[in-house]
């Protein structure tokens, strides 16, 4: 399957003659990247599939993907899902599985949104029996002026603490069952 299909689609469907057009008014893309890694206190074979995103929803307070295909909640390469932005202006991202490799643990989400293509990438390892590395890294590449400001401005807020409330969160799950709210 063709990696960059889904992601090529979902561009279009976005209104490719918006991101054409700008790049005949000299808009230059720029890309940026962070990665961080963390541990979880938990084996590697019930950390790894918490990055999917269905599973997700029980660790991360108000993540809600909705499917789009399979209309199921299947873990399966090139599968397609939808998340309200929280962006000003923006309503949705559209997210591809690009890449799922149980066996490797890794798994690498290509998203859409109007100003912005990015790559999560989560590759998991096993530390010891009961712990677990996860190393995330978000690749954003703006499509527009706009895009480009909120990457950078994205990528600071996600990375201000090196991803410490993914592993906060995950590990309250792996803990107690629930997911750690905002509030405590």
């Amino acid at each position: 399957m063709n990696k960059l299909l889904f992601p090529a689609l979902a561009l279009v469907s976005l209104g490719w003659h918006k991101y054409h057009s700008l790049h005949q008014q000299n808009f230059i893309a720029e890309r940026v990247s962070r990665t961080a890694t963390f541990i979880a206190a938990g084996p590697i074979d019930k950390v790894f599939p918490l990055f999917g995103p269905y599973e997700e929803r029980k660790w991360a307070e108000g993540w809600n993907p909705a499917p789009v295909y399979p209309l199921t909640e299947t873990m399966e390469e090139g599968m397609l899902f939808t998340t309200p932005s929280h962006m000003h202006g923006e309503t949705e991202s559209i997210w591809t599985l690009s890449q799922y490799q149980p066996a490797n643990h890794r798994v690498q989400y290509s998203v859409v949104s109007p100003g912005r293509f990015l790559t999560i990438t989560v590759v998991c390892s096993a530390t010891s029996a009961d712990r677990t590395t996860a190393t995330v890294t978000y690749t954003f590449t703006g499509l527009n002026e706009e895009g480009n400001a909120i990457s950078k401005h994205l990528l600071r807020k996600m990375y201000g603490r090196e991803l410490k409330d993914w592993e906060e969160a995950i590990n309250y799950y792996l803990k107690t069952g629930m997911q750690l709210r905002a509030q405590q």
